[in-house]
């Protein structure tokens, strides 16, 4: 958009399958409450986070039922489905199939114990829940037996030839994880792939013989960005099914490559249609937390909702999650080095000089921007701006975003160095010669501050606005120029300078490290704890009501499973706050099993006391 293209920027949320209905019930919602509910929780963080989306939609509409079955009904003519019964997991205590989220069990290939029934966090491989080994009902934890059910299936082995050609030419300008996850899949051949479920919520699937099923989320979702652009403008097919003129790009982690680099392409290329492909799948590898895997089914890391609480600026979160962007290689996320980034690049270097060269300009000059009277130092420093501005626009072109902020932050350490070196605070009180000089170092540091304005915009917008505001900029200024030039004219008035950035305190970072330790669902549950508590101003214990002899089995094989988890990383050696937070997490899954079994979870606080 600051490049002056023309840009229709989609998302939203993938409200059908089985997740959504796992959730429902464990929330005693329905699935369209439960959609209602996070599509607008949704909405709101990445409203709160400055996400500039021209259409936030979601694929539970009209709108979506009516692309994905037309869509549908043209794979089936051209005769690229077919028919065929599937074995499928079924539940006799919870009476219905199983679909892949209802199941887990030990993965087939790796041997992780809570691998789901489409996929494997701990190894990313595909799998068929079938294929689990001691399989359990995710509702229930009973073992579920195999049935068979009638299913429909796209012949991806008859779109083969077409897709291998597609991704030949498309795959050049992908990134190298995404090309190779999505060569890897073309190269052992493709397999027909199941697109239809034993499930309610869902997109109905139109044809007599399957009213009681629904599409498959990965057939039906990514459908919902056609149906989204629909949703915002009745000339989507503009931007849908006109390959000649639009550019497609797609932002994702490297575990969603193979349905939108394989099965969905796959899909639009069977329906003879001419569809928009995408052009630039830009694939990240993983963001871990702290020493451990980030996981939102299993609610590890710290999540949107979580960032809105933490106080800390939304800019601060933008800045730092691109600052550790895991383009090459997987990176991590640590508070203590959050703490470091900001402190250092953002309030040190870039706060730091935007605020020296307002302030300068407001005390010395009157507000105003001095004349500018550039020496042979000054156009030195500034081709060494226009090599980063020239390296910035490259790498976002390329979606480099880690390495393009450093090109920002680049230019600001220039401005420091001409500040520092020139020293203007004692030119100023030299003679007319020196004062000249003083006010072409701040006109030009004011310059680069109003540059700097707009090359932060697509990190950190609301940062970008206080600072041009700051400025008294006018909005002509918010384009990316190919060179640096003044912004500012001389007598340009500035508006009221103030610090742009605050630093984060050590003892915060602890409290958030500490906060943050543990499990999402875990987390709540000690914060509904200490409200219930807080409100009855009484201790919490268990009564022999609250016993629930049928969640013992299970929380006794997470405790055996916890147990063993924290002596591994003893016996690792592993960071201490690594293991305090398993250990912590064991506790509570102990207080959990003592509930469900009628004991006072006090009681064994008492005796462990006594055994020390």
């Amino acid at each position: 958009r600051l490049r002056g293209y023309n840009v229709l920027y989609v998302c939203g949320t993938d409200e059908y399958g089985t997740s959504t209905e796992t959730k429902a019930i464990e929330e005693g919602l329905t699935p369209r409450q439960i959609c209602d509910k996070y599509n607008a929780l949704h909405s709101q963080i990445y409203d709160w986070f400055n996400i500039s989306f021209d259409k936030f939609g979601r694929t539970t509409t009209e709108t979506q039922t009516k692309i994905s079955q037309k869509i549908f009904w043209d794979l089936h003519k051209a005769g690229r489905t077919s028919e065929d019964s599937v074995e499928q997991l079924y539940c006799s205590k919870c009476d219905r199939f199983l679909a892949d989220r209802f199941v887990e069990g030990e993965c087939p290939l790796c041997g992780f114990n809570d691998a789901r029934g489409d996929q494997c966090d701990a190894c990313g491989k595909l799998i068929n829940a079938v294929e689990l080994k001691s399989p359990r009902c995710k509702l229930c934890s009973q073992p579920p037996s195999i049935r068979t059910s009638k299913h429909l299936f796209l012949e991806l082995p008859q779109l083969e030839k077409d897709l291998k050609k597609w991704m030949e030419e498309s795959s050049e300008k992908w990134t190298n994880n995404a090309r190779v996850i999505g060569k890897s899949w073309l190269k052992g051949g493709l397999q027909s792939r199941c697109i239809t479920r034993d499930l309610k919520w869902g997109t109905p699937v139109p044809l007599q013989g399957y009213e009681s099923k629904v599409f498959y989320v990965w057939f039906d979702a990514p459908i919902g960005y056609i149906s989204i652009t629909a949703e915002y403008t009745d000339e989507w097919e503009r931007w849908w099914k006109n390959p000649e003129e639009v550019e497609y790009w797609q932002f994702m982690a490297k575990d969603n490559v193979p349905f939108h680099s394989v099965v969905f392409p796959s899909t639009l290329l069977g329906t003879g249609e001419s569809w928009t492909l995408v052009n630039r799948l830009m694939s990240v590898e993983y963001l871990n937390y702290e020493d451990a895997k980030f996981s939102k089914s299993r609610g590890v890391g710290v999540f949107g909702n979580d960032a809105q609480n933490t106080g800390i600026p939304a800019d601060v979160w933008r800045f730092y999650l691109m600052y550790t962007r895991p383009e090459n290689q997987d990176s991590c996320f640590k508070w203590e080095d959050l703490m470091l980034k900001n402190n250092s690049e953002l309030l040190a270097n870039l706060g730091n000089f935007v605020n020296r060269a307002t302030k300068f300009t407001k005390d010395n000059f009157n507000s105003q921007v001095p004349e500018m009277n550039l020496n042979e130092e000054d156009y030195a420093l500034v081709a060494l701006v226009n090599r980063e501005v020239e390296h910035y626009i490259e790498l976002l072109e390329e979606a480099r975003e880690r390495e393009a902020i450093s090109a920002v932050f680049n230019i600001s350490r220039l401005g420091n160095q001409l500040m520092q070196h020139n020293t203007p605070w004692k030119l100023v009180k030299g003679g007319d010669k020196e004062k000249a000089r003083a006010g072409t170092v701040v006109g030009v540091s004011v310059n680069l501050a109003a540059l700097l304005s707009v090359l932060i915009q697509p990190y950190m917008p609301q940062l970008s606005h206080t600072l041009q505001v700051q400025l008294a900029a006018p909005p002509t200024i918010n384009f990316i120029p190919a060179a640096f030039s003044i912004i500012l004219p001389p007598g340009h008035r500035i508006g009221v300078p103030s610090p742009i950035v605050a630093e984060i305190k050590q003892d915060r970072i602890n409290e958030l490290k500490a906060r943050y330790a543990g499990k999402q669902s875990s987390r709540v549950d000690q914060e509904a704890t200490k409200s219930a508590q807080a409100a009855s101003n009484k201790p919490a214990v268990a009564s022999s009501g609250a016993a629930d002899p049928a969640a013992v089995p299970g929380l006794e094989a997470k405790v055996t499973e916890q147990g063993n988890k924290v002596r591994d990383l003893k016996a690792a050696k592993a960071d201490k706050d690594v293991v305090a937070a398993a250990v912590a997490e064991l506790l509570d899954l102990k207080k959990q099993l003592s509930i469900a079994q009628g004991i006072d979870p006090t009681t064994l606080d008492k005796k462990s006391k006594k055994k020390k």
